[in-house]
C-alpha cells in the first residue's frame, strides 16, 4: 500500500533529508520557504486562548512513528498558552480512514498509551496489515484487549464523529502529506535540510514564539 498520496515523497523532502544530511541544522532565525510557509489564509484554532499545534499523520506512515516519541515527549513540556493536538489524516481512502478509527478508539477506550507506538511498530516495521476492522480486532485480542468491546467503541458514534472532525480539519488546512505540522493555524513546519527531528521541533518552538509575538 502507498504511504501517501501521489506527491507525498515530495512533500516529506525535508523528512528525508534529516536522516541523509548530518551537516545540515535548523537555524535559530527562520527562512522562509526552507524551515517554514505561511498557511494561506490563516486559519482558526479551536481555542483561540490558545497557540495550537496540530500534528497529522497516518499509522501508515514510518516518518510519523519515528517522530512519535519525539513529539509526545515535547507535548509534555509545553507552557500553558500552547495546546497540541494529534490528527490522523485519511486522504479519502478507506484502509487509512480505518486507521484513524483506531486512533480514536484507542483514545476513548483508554488504551492509547499503552498502545499507540506499538501500532506504528505494527504497520511500518512488522508489516502486519490493521487496514481492516477485522484485522485490527485480531490485533487488539493479540494485545490482551476485549476486542467485542474495543469493536463496539470502533464503530461508535464518537469515534466516527472525532473521524469527521478530522477529516473536515485536514480538508481545511490542506494536508497533502504527513508528518505536517501547523502552528496556530498561520504556520507550517517546512524543515529543508534539517540533520534530525529534534531540528523539526526547534522550528516548531520558534514558530511558537512568533505565534505568541503575533498575538500580543
Amino acid at each position: 500500500m502507498p504511504m501517501t498520496r501521489r506527491d507525498f515523497h515530495v512533500g516529506l523532502a525535508a523528512l528525508v533529508a534529516a536522516a541523509i544530511m548530518p551537516g545540515a541544522r535548523a537555524d535559530d532565525d527562520l527562512v522562509e520557504g526552507r524551515d517554514w510557509r505561511a498557511m494561506s489564509p490563516p486559519q482558526s484554532s479551536a481555542d483561540q486562548a490558545q497557540i495550537e499545534v496540530l500534528e497529522f499523520f497516518s499509522y501508515g506512515c514510518s516518518h510519523c512513528g519515528s517522530l512519535n516519541p519525539l513529539i509526545k515527549a515535547w507535548a509534555e513540556q509545553l507552557p500553558n498558552d500552547v495546546a497540541f493536538r494529534r490528527v490522523p489524516v485519511t486522504f479519502g481512502r478507506a484502509a487509512w480512514a480505518n486507521l484513524a478509527r483506531l486512533y480514536y478508539a484507542l483514545e476513548l477506550d483508554g488504551s492509547l498509551a499503552q498502545l499507540d507506538q506499538a501500532v506504528f511498530d505494527a504497520v511500518t516495521q512488522d508489516r502486519v496489515n490493521l487496514y481492516t476492522e477485522k484485522n485490527i480486532l485480531k490485533w487488539i485480542d493479540q494485545q490482551g484487549l476485549d476486542a467485542d468491546a474495543f469493536g463496539k467503541t470502533f464503530n461508535s458514534f464518537a469515534v466516527e464523529a472525532a473521524l469527521g472532525r478530522a477529516r473536515d480539519l485536514e480538508a481545511r488546512m490542506r494536508v497533502d502529506a504527513v508528518p505536517r505540522i501547523i502552528v496556530d493555524g498561520r504556520y507550517v513546519v517546512v524543515g529543508e535540510g534539517v540533520r534530525g527531528y529534534e531540528d523539526l521541533l526547534r522550528i516548531n518552538d520558534a514558530l511558537v514564539q512568533r505565534a505568541r509575538a503575533a498575538r500580543q
